[in-house]
């Protein structure tokens, strides 16, 4: 128990400064965007949108409670998309500028692409940033107090799949996947129980990494495994095949937990279980480039709890046609909430304030609270990841849940999938492209996948007898997609398919199965 040991120790200290439990949402939101505004007074943005004002605000109402404060905030600071931001500050990160939208130079910028944008975005990833990333994971890993797990796994390996540790730098700042900026400044007392270790990490070849991890698996005794579904999978697929075993479990017999993030597991969850010799933990993250949002602090609960005081204030969107356009971009005067207004069961896209130097910005999530109390959450899709061609208002929460109960209808694997809003007999139509290496009759799956979309979603239903004339369902072989991935330059670790294709991306997608699949 070496390792938990030692983060007790270090928890103890943390103490009260992690503690959120019995504690205001609002009053910790209001105390930490007050932090914020505060470390970025003398920035180029404090000093253009009046920050010290702000502040001036917040400590004048510290006794009454008031939301003055907020209000001023919004009429001072407009909402910000990434191009936006970029544009006007964020560039001027990148060419060595210190001071713009947080103090100092920034060091390290994540490189994200999403899941529909075709241009790379440079996600400054500031120190202050870093570490409170850090405070989160070690208060996620504290959690696993309450998964009840035998003590000898805490002193087992932990195998984190995720992008190459050796950094672009150009003489001004790193470049990288959060995943590998993270992994690249790990603490040395970690280093011990890291896998897949300092010179594996380092390969930037997605292919030529994984054929290193298969090579070194039976060396390993892998007690926790993080990473995205689809490539943890590829992965575990590879093991097994290589050492003809039955299940991952005949490797690593101490493999007892999953942490997922960045897709919805659902979909995956049915073939990922196929290659386990017995069950395990499965634990939920909402770690994004932008920061340490959210995560699934209880075993019993279906949620992500958001962490309300370290380096983020999130304002909350109704995700409604008042705030957005049918493209998912958002309007100037959309209507805002802080986290003591929002209401459970509805949608909302994030709004962030963070250390990094992000400010009202548009992170493209929308969630769902499941119970406001504990500021906990579900992800229901991306701004632009739903379809409402006519009213349907279909969202990604709603296509998986289909995929998985078509899944489990046909006793089939769904690794991936993906939807296009189409023109159709002057009216529109769903087009859906499914992977599966399984038989399977594609009418029968087409009538209960939308069968399923009818009982899920009541605006989908409605509009399937009069606008949404119909849905064209293929069956593709996993190759398809992962094919496609690769042709994009979006091979391992964060990279995600897109769930909903729009535009040159939809362009782009039917002209590749043209030319491979006569599709």
């Amino acid at each position: 128990m070496v390792i938990l040991g030692a983060l007790l120790k270090s928890g103890v200290k943390l103490g009260k400064a992690i503690e959120q439990e019995n504690k205001s949402s609002f009053k910790l939101q209001k105390k930490q965007l007050k932090k914020l505004l505060i470390e970025a007074i003398e920035t180029e943005i404090g000093r253009k949108y009046g920050f010290a004002e702000i502040v001036e605000t917040m400590s004048l109402l510290s006794l009454s409670g008031k939301k003055d404060f907020y209000k001023l905030y919004k009429e001072k600071v407009p909402i910000y998309s990434y191009n936006k931001i970029y544009k006007e500050f964020w560039h001027k990160c990148l060419d060595g500028e210190k001071d713009v939208t947080w103090p100092g130079k920034v060091k390290y910028f994540a490189l994200s692409s999403g899941t529909s944008e075709a241009s790379t975005k440079h996600l400054p990833l500031t120190k202050t940033m870093i570490k409170a990333i850090r405070k989160t994971s070690l208060r996620q890993i504290l959690a696993l107090r309450d998964y009840h797990l035998p003590s000898e796994i805490y002193t087992k390996g932990i195998l984190m799949l995720g992008g190459s540790t050796h950094l672009n730098y150009n003489g001004t700042y790193f470049e990288g996947d959060l995943s590998g900026i993270g992994a690249s400044t790990i603490p040395f007392w970690f280093q011990h129980f890291y896998k897949p270790g300092k010179r594996i990490s380092k390969y930037r070849d997605w292919k030529e990494k994984l054929e290193e991890i298969v090579k070194a698996a039976p060396t390993w005794d892998i007690g926790f495994i993080v990473g995205v579904p689809a490539w943890i999978q590829i992965l575990l697929e590879m093991i097994i095949e290589r050492y003809n075993l039955s299940h991952i479990h005949e490797i690593w017999p101490n493999l007892s937990v999953y942490t997922h993030g960045g897709v919805s597991f659902e979909p995956y969850k049915k073939g990922f279980e196929k290659l386990l010799g017995r069950p395990i933990k499965y634990i939920e993250t909402y770690l994004a480039s932008e920061g340490f949002i959210a995560f699934q602090d209880d075993p019993n609960i279906e949620g992500m709890r958001m962490i309300l005081n370290n380096g983020i204030f999130y304002e909350f969107v109704p995700f409604n046609s008042q705030n957005f356009n049918s493209d998912g971009e958002i309007f100037d005067n959309a209507e805002t909430l802080l986290i003591d207004e929002v209401e459970e069961g509805k949608d909302y896209a994030l709004l962030l304030s963070t250390c990094s130097g992000a400010w009202r910005y548009l992170i493209g999530d929308v969630v769902k609270f499941l119970d406001k109390k504990r500021a906990e959450i579900i992800i229901t899709g991306r701004t632009k990841h739903y379809l409402s061609l006519c009213g349907e208002h279909l969202s990604v929460d709603n296509m998986n849940k289909a995929i998985e109960l078509v899944a489990n209808d046909f006793n089939i694997n769904i690794k991936e999938f993906t939807v296009a809003g189409i023109p159709y007999q002057s009216m529109f139509a769903h087009k859906w492209w499914i992977a599966s290496d399984e038989p399977v009759d594609t009418n029968l799956l087409k009538l209960k996948l939308d069968s399923y979309l009818k009982e899920l979603n009541d605006d989908y239903r409605v509009e399937r007898i009069a606008a949404l004339k119909d849905i064209i369902v293929t069956v593709l072989p996993n190759q398809a997609f992962y094919g496609w991935m690769e042709k994009q330059g979006k091979v391992g670790s964060q990279n995600k398919f897109p769930r909903v294709m729009k535009n040159n991306t939809l362009q782009d997608w039917e002209l590749y199965l043209k030319e491979n699949y006569n599709s």
